[in-house]
């Protein structure tokens, strides 16, 4: 017996090594080939390529074939996709590129000018966008205002324009289409901001708007006709919700990025995101136990009518920014020996979920990939959590592990069925809520609560790369990154797995071991996921290179070095054989050149209420402008920010082509306030003036 088990035991490590001849799992469907046609490769978005030439024994040959230097771009979170020997991609506000994929040559460049169209969308969110579609000889992507594009492929031509965000609602686009047999569906993004989420999906030829699904019911002073009468899903949704819970918000439930289009079953998945604002007993008031339906939920629709099939909520009445954003993969698992359909998903609260894709339903207890402070666990036959206690703010103070920018997001996960392993970018870090007090100086207000992301625990502020089996429900290997936010994934069936960090390190793993086989420097930190292709007749890797998006709201946390505008942003090809080299670039420093006018004399009242302030600024300029690279400068260095005559008129006027939006109703005394924090917070960096991190007790904040 001891001999029989030893042998079955040896047999699981050369299996769970890579030294197996077949798959660990089922692989038929999986990932994409030749060509990588969608932001997660295959429509499954396991971002999994199943070419060979690149792999364990070949990498270390593996070199730089050519670069793309693109000018005017700062966060580029997309990842390419790449079809019949053309790459195509989305630039920080969706300017969509076309290059050779063999030369690296641009073939043509599309903006769609959001400055001109829509420029109230850039006070609602930093310039990212995740990528495009492709279908039949077109290329889709979605512009900030809410705009859907259709682009002939060849010629970069707009082919129709359609208006994906009705009037009067406060939603933006960031995130990449998906196409579903000739359908195109999009959704966006703003819960934060009041918004209410849904998603549409147009004729792919024509651009008629074919359907629409709210993610969260109407109410009735909203008097609108898409709400909830009559509709099934609706209702059941209005049951969870207090009777006047939009007061002052949009309820949130915006799917700005996760969407998996299942073609066998003929319906789409989409990932919830968060309930907005945070706080349910102010964005609920009447339903102190509502689940507020479907925020923070994977509900699959049919693909043909937009109807709700089921949904499967992963936080219940979220109060903590929790959401469903991130990819949703689709795999055949052996489960007790049985083939399984299922959807994976690693949502921002720190737990791994396997679904049933036809039914919806937990198949296996939900693992912990990162620090998980809210709940226990997830209750097996019910599905729900079981939370910790006094999570939501009812002594005033929560502290939770993870923090809202969670533990998986955005940046894609990929799965590999040949170790049977998914690859997970995590991040550690905390967030303390409170309602009232003082602002700290990483604190900032999100409709009425207060948030500040924290650094506590063992491991916190760093980034992971994590190694997930499924089946087991347990981690298998981690790589630790000196930085909390770094690139997506890429695994493929060469037994290699590629991620870009925030230091600017692209690197090659073993899919089995987490060994590292290879290492590029990038010059620049890297934050989107990398894919693979094949075009005359060789396979290349390819990545965006350009670190920024939420990082500057996270200030210190996520500050690496970058500089504004002093690192180019950049599409980086790689091949076997490949010889090209990078032109050197400035290396990232944490020294801030801070700017100062001896003869400026600051008002105390004026710099407090220019913190207040500052919050709209600190999307693109940090909280408390602590400027991380990426999307706008560090004002502290600025020579237009020094003095208050040329700071004052040109944040009115704007510099929209550039990403720089304007903000003609500032009065002169607001202009004035903000000057003199950020002109306070120069001096703090020189030494010239104590850091206060506590505003006056009278300051209004």
């Amino acid at each position: 017996m001891r001999r029989h088990w030893m042998l079955l035991a040896a047999a699981g490590a050369l299996a769970l090594a890579g030294c197996s001849k077949g798959p660990v799992q089922p692989e038929q469907g999986v990932g994409a080939e030749a060509n990588w046609p969608g932001v997660g490769g295959g429509a499954d978005e396991t971002a999994y390529s199943r070419l060979t030439e690149i792999d364990t024994g070949s990498i270390g040959k593996l070199g730089l074939a050519w670069s793309l230097d693109l000018p005017g771009e700062v966060t580029l979170e997309a990842t390419p996709v790449a079809v019949d020997g053309v790459i195509y991609f989305s630039g920080s506000y969706a300017a969509v590129y076309a290059v050779d994929a063999v030369s690296g040559k641009l073939l043509w460049k599309y903006d769609p000018e959001t400055w001109k169209h829509g420029p109230a969308a850039m006070h609602f969110s930093f310039g990212a966008n995740r990528g495009v579609a492709y279908e039949d000889g077109r290329v889709f992507v979605a512009a900030l205002d809410g705009r859907l594009i259709a682009l002939d492929a060849k010629t970069g031509k707009e082919l129709w324009v359609q208006q994906s965000v009705p009037a009067g609602m406060f939603n933006i686009s960031t995130g990449a289409p998906r196409t579903m047999n000739g359908k195109v569906i999009i959704g966006n993004a703003g819960a934060d901001f009041g918004a209410r989420g849904f998603v549409t999906a147009f004729d792919g030829k024509t651009g008629k708007l074919l359907w629409r699904f709210f993610t969260v019911p109407g109410t009735a002073e909203q008097n609108r006709p898409e709400n909830n009468g009559g509709d099934p899903a609706m209702e059941a949704a209005a049951r969870t919700w207090g009777p006047d819970f939009t007061k002052g918000t949009g309820g949130g439930g915006t799917v700005w990025n996760g969407m998996t289009f299942d073609a066998e079953l003929n319906r789409v998945y989409i990932g919830v995101g968060n309930a907005g604002g945070y706080d349910p007993s102010v964005r609920d008031p009447g339903d102190p136990k509502g689940d507020n339906l479907y925020t923070s939920s994977i509900v699959a629709l049919d693909a043909d009518t937009g109807k709700y099939l089921w949904h499967y909520q992963e936080n219940p009445r979220d109060s903590w920014d929790y959401k469903a954003t991130p990819n949703i993969q689709m795999a055949t698992l052996n489960l007790s020996g049985v083939p399984t359909k299922v959807l994976m998903h690693a949502p921002t609260n720190g737990f791994f979920y396997v679904l049933d894709r036809q039914t919806g339903k937990l198949l296996n207890q939900p693992g912990k990939t990162t620090a998980i402070s809210w709940a226990k666990e997830i209750d097996l036959k019910t599905g729900r959590p079981v939370e910790e206690p006094n999570i939501r703010y009812e002594t005033g103070e929560t502290k939770m592990w993870p923090g809202t920018v969670g533990g998986h997001n955005w940046q894609a996960m990929s799965y590999s069925p040949k170790t049977g392993l998914v690859y997970i970018p995590i991040q550690q870090i905390g967030a303390r809520f409170y309602k009232n007090g003082p602002q700290t100086a990483d604190a900032f207000n999100v409709m009425g609560l207060m948030l500040e992301p924290i650094v506590e625990r063992e491991g916190d502020g760093h980034g992971y790369l994590v190694a997930w089996d499924p089946v087991a429900q347990k981690e298998r290997w981690r790589v630790t990154n000196e930085f909390l936010w770094n690139g997506g994934t890429l695994a493929t069936a060469g037994g290699l797995v590629f991620q870009g960090t925030a230091e600017g390190m692209f690197n090659a793993y073993d899919a089995a071991s987490g060994k590292r086989l290879w290492q590029f420097d990038a010059g620049l930190g890297i934050v989107g996921a990398p894919m693979s292709f094949r075009a005359g007749g060789k396979q290349y890797v390819s990545v965006l290179v350009g670190y920024g998006g939420t990082t500057a709201a996270y200030g210190k946390f996520m500050d690496v070095g970058w500089k504004y505008g002093r690192q180019p942003r950049r599409l980086l090809t790689f091949a076997i054989g490949g010889t090209a080299r990078l032109a050197p670039s400035p290396p990232r420093t944490m020294k801030v050149d801070a700017l100062d006018d001896a003869a400026l004399v600051l008002n105390e009242a004026d710099v407090a209420a220019g913190r207040a302030l500052s919050v709209q600024c600190a999307a693109c300029h940090g909280i408390g402008f602590h400027a991380t690279g990426t999307p706008g400068p560090d004002l502290r260095e600025s020579a237009i920010a020094l003095r208050l005559d040329t700071f004052a008129p040109f944040v009115k006027a704007g510099r929209m082509d550039a990403g720089m939006p304007s903000f003609p109703t500032l009065t002169d005394d607001q202009l004035r306030q903000l000057h003199a924090y950020i002109r306070a917070q120069a001096r703090e960096v020189l030494g010239l003036r104590k850091a206060s991190d506590t505003p006056p007790p009278n300051a209004r904040l």
